[in-house]
């Protein structure tokens, strides 16, 4: 899956048609969405209409990542998630955090390569059962090329940071 970075902007709440814009869906999708997954659950404001925080908009977007770019189909998705929440307490989005797991995790880290290098590792390692022996071994490799690119970004900014004595 290709983690295509979305950024989420920093806001309390959005309304339907910006998740709709940032998810990439039209609005009957994420209703039926609603109905189908009870993990995303918009609060409503006094005059009815939907208000998602961000955590309902990430959920968003790890729902269209399962359902478009990993072929799940709704009750395949539904599993999935239910087993993410439950694991970690969590759930694994595909927002700015780079594919970020959880957000929390990945704001830990020092750079942006290291949260690549982080997330593919977890990709890695996840056990879904869908990955093929090729597409473990491709993950393997762009791990190991990340790793080499993050080595290399560190030893950089080391050379150019001037040592105090």
């Amino acid at each position: 899956m290709s983690y295509t970075a979305v950024a989420i902007p920093e806001k309390l709440f959005f309304k339907i048609g910006e998740v709709c814009e940032l998810a990439g869906v039209q609005a009957h999708v994420l209703r039926y969405w609603e109905s189908e997954f009870p993990m995303l659950a918009p609060q409503k404001n006094r005059a009815g209409q939907r208000v998602y925080r961000k955590r309902d908009v990430e959920m968003a977007l790890r729902i269209k990542e399962l359902l478009y770019e990993d072929q799940y189909t709704i009750a395949g998705a539904k599993k999935r998630l239910t087993n993410d929440l439950r694991g970690g307490g969590k759930i694994k989005t595909g927002t700015s955090e780079g594919e970020g797991y959880a957000a929390s995790t990945l704001t830990n880290d020092k750079s942006p390569a290291q949260r690549l290098v982080k997330v593919a590792n977890a990709r890695l390692a996840s056990s879904d059962g869908i990955r093929t022996a090729e597409d473990r071994t491709a993950l393997r490799r762009l791990a190991a090329e990340l790793k080499e690119l993050l080595s290399m970004l560190e030893k950089e900014s080391q050379a150019s940071t001037p040592s105090k004595k």
